[in-house]
């Protein structure tokens, strides 16, 4: 999809609109949040945080097995 979006003045920011196609693809509504990662040739808008449930997973497998040692750790 080539587009041009136009940047709006919004109080002392500045933001565009997406198209309703736009949200439908990034699987987002009115309210949620996106991500904008910033690459070398522009930005890139994510539906959500990059590998969050990747890293909640391993996170989650490092605290069930440390279990113990953040007890400790959080007296």
């Amino acid at each position: 999809m080539d587009k041009p979006l136009k940047i709006t003045k919004i109080g002392n920011s500045a933001g565009i609109v997406l198209p309703k196609e736009v949200l439908a693809h990034l699987d987002r509504k009115v309210g949620d949040e996106l991500t904008l990662v910033l690459r070398p040739n522009g930005i890139e808008l994510v539906g959500g945080e990059p590998d969050f449930e990747e890293q909640m997973a391993a996170a989650r497998k490092v605290m069930a097995a440390r279990k113990r040692a953040l007890r400790e750790l959080a007296k």
